[in-house]
């Protein structure tokens, strides 16, 4: 190929990627040029004739592959962002050598060598230098680096297997999520709130039926359908395509690939000498093990279900009041319960979306950012990206001094993977210079009519809130080495900085200054601000059984190297009545399309992880509530040094306790939930 513009250098403002250049056709070629590079790189520090030293053996570790780094992100990024029929041929090509390189470069014997001697005789080494060295010998270790060739060599073939099968996983999602939509006749289009009837009427178009209104399996389009349609058979069918994403076409049907993945999880387990694969994926981790994360699911599990059981009455009673002879079932639930609340505390979301456009809700997160952090975002413009929705921003610290790049990408579309996410483009780092982070925050809501605004539920506001957290978590990293840097942490304390952000969305003092409405300008009013905070734990069983049902069937398939799912609905079915799940209640995410778990290996066995860092976050959010202020300077410079900015410099209990003065007290995540009371 005689230009490819993922090996030249990278002119674009800031050393963005050159997005309108990249075409799939360069990603192989381009990534097989930067693994060679790479090797060579290694070789020649094992190679080093000079006494092993710190800077000649973990800080050449760290910098070596910059090539490869950043054609590896971009890649990435490119296919869950926006993919294309060549781009997703390419990635079944491109995963499984990404992640054979990753395994070989933990696995390089010369390399790992020095380690093991600089490991050997680290003490005396300054904080941040010790933590670099221990956490690279553990990764090779954890990459198999000390196992016999033979069990090396099948580890190498696992990864190269597991990262095919893992993309085929999302690969299924995203077609079922792509091309399945829900073709809505006039009656149905006459029971939807204007916000859907104009999603769905966008949908449509985006697809070239002008005269059609289409429903996109679309998190922010079913939800909110769900919860205010009245048509009980429109609910029906959206809820059982919602449920069988990743089963709704024979040939795409990922059961098989479930089976597969997890063979391969508990074969690469046992090379380690584990049980498990959950015993070898979480021994990295401040749970430790299976054992502890049981114990904290199992403390919230009881209460939840007494909680949502209770709900559950509530909810048939009202139903049944109503008129609806049929037994409650999954597809009322959210339609009853948003009566329910409406009723109890005033709160109705067609009322309270024009308070949470998308306009006024970015204002507010990079308000907070700015209170809290001292932090600018300056919109840049005549920035080629890779799809026009985004936007970029320069970040801006003290004494204006620019501290990173931030995208965004709000909207839903076909080329897009489903979810929210952050990503990094380039992570921060000071050794040998001064690198800024580039970082992104993608979300799916519904992209409104030209000239409209982009109203949010309050959930959607959430997940803005809880996606830019991570976001912070990436542009304050302060750390000296790369490996060190931003969200690179431990995979349970990876949500703290992301779900703590969460607070803030429903502080008065940000809803009174960004809260207004996105016709009249009006600000919300005192009432309503009550009625929220009033309700914020208002169907709090039915969030917490569907997440934490979730969680426990992970660690039940991840536990159990016997577990077979020829018939995956029935195991499915069979664990959720073993745990006492109500009927009337599916877990958050489904096995077939559950991409936390099969799409890539950094959830696996960890979806629990959330309900980890929430025991962290909502005891981290009380020290602004003792200190009498959302804003408290003093805790806020505490946070940003302890917790946004330390990256993976310290041990992350270590670091709680030197931001909170103690470990964290599991009462507050129950508190929050409310399930203290139950």
């Amino acid at each position: 190929m005689p230009h490819n513009p993922l090996l030249a250098p990278w002119d674009m403002p800031y050393g963005l990627p050159p997005f309108a250049a990249i075409r799939p056709e360069h990603c192989e070629p381009a990534v097989r040029t930067a693994m060679a590079e790479h090797l060579r790189e290694l070789d020649a520090i094992a190679a080093n004739p000079e006494p092993i030293d710190f800077a000649n053996t973990a800080v050449a570790f760290d910098n070596a592959g910059a090539t490869y780094k950043r054609i590896a992100l971009v890649f990435a990024n490119l296919v869950a962002a926006e993919s294309s029929p060549g781009l997703q041929a390419a990635e079944l090509a491109v995963m499984p050598l990404l992640a054979g390189h990753d395994a070989a470069v933990l696995q390089h014997p010369g390399v790992f060598a020095r380690l093991t001697t600089l490991f050997d005789h680290r003490h005396g080494l300054g904080a941040e230098k010790l933590r670099l060295v221990e956490r690279l010998h553990l990764d090779f270790c954890l990459a198999g680096a000390r196992l016999p060739a033979q069990a090396r060599q099948r580890a190498l073939e696992i990864a190269h297997q597991l990262a095919e099968l893992q993309t085929h996983f999302a690969q299924n999602v995203l077609a079922d999520e792509r091309d399945f939509v829900i073709e809505l006749s006039a009656a149905d289009v006459a029971s939807l709130s204007a916000g859907l009837q104009s999603a769905a009427r966008q949908a449509a178009a985006e697809r070239g039926h002008n005269d059609a209104y289409l429903l996109p399996l679309s998190r922010s389009q079913v939800m909110p359908l769900l919860a205010t349609c009245p048509r009980r058979e429109l609910r029906e069918r959206v809820w059982r395509a919602w449920v069988r994403r990743g089963q709704l076409q024979a040939e795409r049907d990922n059961t098989a690939v479930i089976q597969a993945i997890l063979a391969l999880r508990h074969e690469l387990a046992s090379l380690h000498g584990y049980s498990d694969f959950a015993s070898f994926a979480l021994s990295d981790t401040m749970a430790g093990g299976p054992q502890a994360v049981q114990q904290l699911l199992q403390r919230a599990w009881q209460p939840a279900l007494l909680k949502v059981r209770g709900e559950r009455d509530e909810l048939a009673q009202l139903a049944a009041v109503n008129g609806q002879s049929e037994p409650l079932a999954a597809w009322d639930w959210r339609f009853w319960s948003d009566k329910l609340r409406t009723a109890r505390h005033a709160v109705d979301d067609d009322a309270v979306k024009p308070y949470f456009s998308l306009r006024a809700m970015t204002a507010a997160m990079f308000d907070c950012a700015k209170r809290l952090f001292g932090l600018s975002f300056v919109e840049q413009t005549g920035i080629a990206t890779y799809h026009p929705d985004v936007r970029v921003y320069e970040v801006h610290g003290q004494n204006d001094q620019m501290v990173g790049i931030f995208l965004t990408d709000n909207y839903a579309r076909p080329s897009k993977r489903g979810g929210a996410w952050m990503n990094e483009y380039r992570y921060q780092k000071k050794a040998g210079g001064v690198v800024l982070p580039i970082v992104g925050n993608h979300n799916n809501f519904a992209k409104p009519a030209a000239g409209q605004e982009c109203l949010l539920s309050l959930d959607d506001a959430r997940t803005l809130f809880h996606e830019f957290g991570h976001g912070l978590h990436g542009l304050l990293s302060n750390a000296t080495y790369e490996r060190l840097a931003g969200t690179r942490v431990l995979r349970d304390f990876v949500e703290l900085p992301s779900q703590l952000f969460e607070h803030w969305v429903l502080e008065p003092a940000v809803l009174a200054q960004h809260a207004r409405h996105a016709q009249t300008g009006e600000p919300i009013a005192l009432a309503l601000v009550e009625n929220l905070l009033a309700a914020r734990r208002f169907g709090g069983g039915l969030e917490t059984v569907e997440y934490l049902s979730s969680a426990l069937l992970d660690q039940a398939l991840h536990t159990d190297p016997s577990v077979k799912l020829d018939n995956l609905d029935l195991w499915e079915r069979t664990e959720l009545d073993r745990l006492g799940m109500p009927a009337e209640v599916m877990p958050r995410h489904r096995l077939p399309h559950f991409l936390h778990l099969f799409s890539g290996p950094e959830y696996a066995a960890a979806y629990y992880v959330y309900i980890w860092a929430e025991v962290l976050d909502a005891d981290a959010f009380g020290a602004f509530v003792e200190a009498g202020d959302p804003f408290d300077a003093a805790v806020a410079e505490r946070l940003k040094t302890c917790i946004y900015s330390a990256g993976n410099t310290q041990e992350p209990g270590a670091a709680f306790r030197a931001f909170r003065g103690r470990d964290p007290d599991v009462a507050a995540m129950l508190h929050k939930r409310g399930l203290d009371t139950v």
